[in-house]
């Protein structure tokens, strides 16, 4: 049986580590498994299943049906209940798993960052800060900032949201990536006081900060969540690409 990789997607790293296996790894079956949350997510290399698989037990009984031999946990790095599962579901199957993280941002001279670990607590700092936000947390979780009447939001989100939402809210559907300029211009014609973001890192978004650093803006960082106990983690498409070829994924 050739060996079977399964790859929990939704990022751009789970979709290039599925095309850099086709060429590196003909011989291997690759799986993506995205959860469902877009609409219209792009094309990706090799097989593809949407849909939950009913927290760690239920992903455990699909790899052993599907004998999947090594798992990537390429999730955005706040899903943190599916890295959970996966880390439970890897234990549970004695199976090699390792998470794909594109490293977090970090401050440079001149950022006014103040970094909370959860979207609540950056609610709590937002009055003190400013009057209109542009809010780029995505559209889970917009209940936390619900309670906020007396500000003004600017939602930026590839999809709409779901209700509760802030009652004074600006809706902008757009997916990145983001040039400086388009920030820029953003930050301008919205007369953006205070910046709200995870820290996803990466590219494709990083430009909102800079505009925000150049325009004097502060900005709320939500902290990423920690890995599970003794999860290993690599930064880039590379580094999972090594780590099959070390025998995880023989």
């Amino acid at each position: 049986m050739p060996p079977h990789i399964l790859i929990l997607g939704g990022t751009t790293e789970a979709r290039e580590l599925a095309a850099e296996l086709a060429v590196r790894r003909p011989e291997a079956r690759v799986t993506t498994s995205l959860a469902g949350r877009v609409a219209r997510p792009g094309a990706l290399t090799g097989d593809v299943r949407i849909g939950g698989f009913g927290g760690a037990a239920g992903l455990a009984a699909w790899l052993r049906e599907r004998r999947v031999d090594a798992i990537v946990d390429a999730t955005h790095p706040f899903a943190e209940s599916i890295t959970a599962n996966a880390a439970r579901a890897a234990t549970d199957t004695g199976l090699p798993l390792v998470v794909l993280r594109r490293p977090g941002w970090r401050p440079v001279p001149g950022d006014r960052w103040h970094p909370v670990a959860a979207l609540p607590e950056a609610a709590d700092a937002l009055p003190a800060l400013g009057r209109r936000v542009l809010l780029t947390t995505g559209r889970l979780g917009l209940a936390a900032f619900a309670h906020l009447h007396e500000l003004h939001f600017v939602v930026r989100s590839v999809e709409p949201p779901e209700p509760p939402i802030p009652p004074d809210t600006e809706l902008l559907l757009a997916r990145g990536p983001f040039t400086l300029a388009d920030e820029a211009a953003l930050l301008r014609e919205h007369r953006i006081d205070v910046l709200v973001t995870k820290d996803s890192g990466g590219a494709a978004t990083a430009a909102k900060l800079t505009a925000a650093r150049e325009a004097g803006i502060p900005v709320v960082v939500v902290r990423r969540p920690r890995l599970p106990e003794g999860v290993r983690a690599v930064p880039d498409v590379g580094g999972a690409v090594e780590w099959l070829g070390s025998g995880a994924g023989a």
